[in-house]
């Protein structure tokens, strides 16, 4: 067996692989073409490596790294993602699995990374179905399956279980109003707090509730799309693009304000070629905790992504994040479970 790294010429190789891993039902992937293959797995910061039986790839692995950073972020302090590792069923037991992650550990080593993760934070960012879902699928996996073969393995690799999460679903089908939704509404318009779209000239402040969120994800979307709609501007993701052509304007950005400050968001608000409702996620200022206003931008939310079309959408949340209530209570179900893997040199 040789470990050595994934060239383009290997690429056909490995997407029969993922193809026959699919069809399988071993994992959750969905399968890609050739061309979205090198567009994801090759590049800058990006390192395949395949294992070969005479000239043959019998399993593949593949990591990345960031090459844009948050605040307080950097080459340094950032680790190296594991995107994947399969092994063809035909050569398992053998030690495959097992010199690909060594191959992908000594290059975490070789980065000076502090660690080798698994996450949502992965640039390559691969699409998955979601079980029981018709079909329909997620930009973006936010982990290792646990219901997968890849779960035991890596376990067994000295990797660790940070965090477990659950991935929600709902067919926007069956999406009903809820008008508990309006006496909330009625009340928080009492106290001031305004509750909808953002619109250039309401207030921009939203750095203190990032800070008592804890977020500096969520300060970078709201300083990019807020900048988006002051320039009248799109502000897409490539998965919102239809036929390489990016949305004509900024994308709407649901809001909770008190005076000039933003206390709570969610969006923003697009829809993938699939037809996923998709969003960044929902923060509320711990400041204006138990009014009821992560239940209000939600429910908008969905009433959002069925005007521009959207079909269905898709979350995940830890599983002891109780924002869970709010979701199941607008019709979101459990489909599958993720857990966020974490490797560090002992």
């Amino acid at each position: 067996m040789e470990i050595r790294a994934l060239t383009h010429q290997d690429t056909s190789a490995c997407v029969a692989l993922m193809q026959l891993l699919s069809e399988r039902g071993e994992i959750l992937y969905k399968p890609v073409t050739e061309d979205d293959f090198n567009n994801r797995f090759f590049g800058e910061c990006r390192w395949g490596f395949g294992a070969f039986e005479n000239g043959a790839l019998i399993g593949f692995a593949h990591a990345s790294a960031k090459t844009s950073f948050l605040n307080k972020e950097n080459a340094a302090n950032t680790p190296l993602y594991l995107t994947l590792v399969m092994v063809h069923p035909d050569h398992r037991l053998k030690g495959v699995g097992t010199a690909l992650i060594d191959r992908i550990k000594a290059l975490r080593a070789e980065l000076g990374k502090p660690s080798v993760t698994v996450t949502d934070m992965n640039p390559v960012r691969l699409t998955w179905l979601i079980p029981g879902a018709n079909g329909h699928d997620h930009n973006n996996a936010p982990g290792v399956d646990e219901d997968g073969m890849g779960y035991p393995f890596l376990l067994k690799q000295g990797f660790e279980a940070r965090m477990h999460e659950v991935a929600m679903y709902v067919n926007l089908a069956t999406y009903e109003w809820n008008p508990e939704m309006d006496a909330i509404m009625e009340s928080l318009k009492a106290e001031g707090i305004y509750v909808g779209v953002w619109q250039p000239g309401m207030g921009e402040e939203f750095d203190g509730m990032c800070d008592r969120v804890g977020s500096e994800y969520w300060r970078n979307v709201l300083r990019q799309e807020i900048a988006a709609w002051k320039e009248n501007r799109p502000n897409s993701d490539p998965d919102l693009w239809v036929d390489g052509i990016a949305p004509t304007g900024p994308r709407p950005i649901l809001v909770a304000m008190k005076d000039e400050h933003i206390i709570g968001f969610t969006g923003p608000v697009g829809c993938q070629q699939s037809g996923r409702g998709w969003f960044t996620g929902i923060c509320v200022d711990p400041n204006y905790g138990g009014k009821g206003i992560g239940s209000v931008l939600f429910n908008m939310l969905m009433r959002e992504f069925i005007g521009v079309g959207a079909q269905f959408s898709s979350l995940f949340t830890g599983t002891t994040n109780h924002a869970q209530k709010i979701y199941r209570r607008a019709g979101f179900a459990p489909h599958a479970r993720w857990a966020v893997m974490r490797y560090t040199e002992e």
